[in-house]
């Protein structure tokens, strides 16, 4: 078949040319997205006596005719089998169009009255944003409701908290989940910041230059439901700000499900043994009986690898390009969509991995008497006694060493021992090494204290739920 844009031509394009520069084994997934702005463009044409009504009805029952034979496999984008129409086209658009065309004849060349596939392509995309922002952030609410019910589960549990992978101090194992909800808000906060730029319609704009025909962008936005349109024509077509504004809100989410997915393989480990993830999440190893590998975990990690390499991508791909569109565009697809659905799959699958793990409750009350978490407390302990801080920090360090080289705890040290290194101890200083006093006695909000926990739980099951 000629291809619609072929008058000026003497030679259609070589085939090993077309198979180079179709997108259509890619973009043809936005076939939903391309009818739903080819038919509000078509009411709008109508609206302006730019087509009549009666045609306009027309063609949208056609486009709708050709929805439903893709979706009932009527029509194929590859190798078509028996009883199939396939489409050789050089992307989505152009194979609707032409369809279109089959059906309607001279009748479906008018869609693309005021019309370019430059603003096309860019009303597309917009859609697709607007619908997979949608689900990831309905993802995004399942998996922070999931770290949520486990921190409500686990509520009093407490555990070695770290820096620099070090003991650190005792936390709530409910509070170091709960960090993890509101490092997800911040994603949801972002993705909905976003859709008001993808809210916004370049449908009209044409090639570059709007149309010479009276449209009503505004009419067509609003039918889309769409804010507003983006105001100038070059900018509406030459620019992936949204897309890669999208990118980026995708690779911030991945580095926070890695860094979760991080925590699980450690945690999971013999070393550690904190936490045991469900048999339905992990897999075995073709050669040693004994082994549970959190699989799922390592993927989500490897995963964000991609992720962030499809950002890069884009932004490359649009560095130093002049104005307006470029083919170049065309390469914005496969790293959009594929990080669409690598970020809806890793979000499902992170909460349903967090929802079979179970953590080891014995394993973090042995840890917590090991080590010297409570290190901090002491160094507190003599400041309100009146000490400065760094002179605190400098005794109790001393203390710390003293007790390495002895091969003893903090609790085991006697009184006498501590007076060595300040008279401002007492008996009462015994009564500090305790995790569940450690905790209690943390005072500042968003803190690691049972109140502060509680407090917080009750706001995010309010706001979640």
């Amino acid at each position: 078949m000629n291809k619609l844009w072929n008058g000026r031509f003497r030679k259609g394009l070589h085939p090993e040319a077309l198979k180079f520069s179709s997108s259509l084994h890619v973009d043809n997934r936005l076939y939903r997205e391309d009818i739903e702005g080819s038919l509000a463009h078509v009411a709008m044409l109508a609206k302006q006596s730019i087509l009549s009504s009666r045609d306009a009805k027309k063609i949208q029952r056609a486009l709708l005719e050709i929805g439903r034979e893709i979706e009932r496999g009527k029509l194929s984008f590859d190798k078509a089998p028996t009883g199939q129409k396939r489409f050789v086209a050089e992307d989505i658009h152009m194979a609707i169009e032409q369809r279109l065309i089959e059906k309607l004849g001279e009748l479906g060349g008018k869609l693309h009255t005021a019309r370019s596939r430059n603003d096309q392509i860019a009303l597309d995309e917009r859609l697709y944003l607007r619908r997979t922002i949608l689900a990831i952030l309905k993802l995004l609410r399942r998996l922070q409701k999931t770290f949520l019910a486990k921190a409500e589960q686990y509520r009093d549990v407490i555990m070695p908290g770290y820096t620099h992978l070090q003991r650190a101090q005792p936390v709530l194992l409910a509070h170091h989940l709960l960090a993890y909800v509101s490092m997800l808000e911040r994603d949801y906060e972002r993705f909905v910041d976003c859709l008001k730029r993808v809210g916004r319609s370049p449908l009209g704009a044409g090639a570059l230059a709007g149309t010479s025909f009276s449209i009503d962008r505004k009419h067509a936005a609003a039918q889309l439901g769409f804010s507003g349109v983006i105001e100038n024509s070059i900018d509406a077509v030459s620019d992936r700000d949204v897309q890669i504004e999208f990118l980026a809100a995708c690779a911030i989410i991945m580095m926070h499900l890695s860094r979760f997915a991080g925590e699980v393989v450690l945690w999971s480990s013999h070393e550690w043994r904190f936490v045991d993830v469900g048999d339905a999440f992990t897999t075995g190893s073709s050669i040693m009986p004994q082994k549970k590998n959190p699989d799922v975990a390592e993927l989500v990690r490897g995963k964000t690898g991609r992720v962030y390499g499809n950002l890069v991508t884009l932004l490359s791909v649009m560095k130093g390009l002049p104005l307006a569109y470029n083919r170049d565009m065309q390469e914005d697809k496969e790293p959009l969509f594929d990080s669409g659905d690598t970020v809806e799959d890793c979000l499902h699958l992170s909460a349903l991995m967090l929802r079979s793990a179970t953590f080891n409750t014995e394993r973090f009350e042995k840890e917590l008497q090991s080590d010297f978490l409570h290190a901090t407390d002491l160094a507190d302990y003599l400041v309100r006694k009146g000490l400065s801080f760094r002179r605190a920090h400098a005794i109790v360090g001393s203390i710390v060493r003293f007790c390495i080289q002895k091969h003893i705890s903090l609790a085991d040290l006697p009184l006498k021992a501590y007076l060595r290194y300040s008279r401002h101890f007492g008996q009462d200083v015994f009564g500090l090494l305790d995790a569940g006093r450690s905790i209690s006695g943390k005072k500042s909000s968003g803190s690691t204290s049972p109140d502060e926990v509680r407090k917080s739980l009750a706001v995010w099951k309010k706001k979640l739920h």
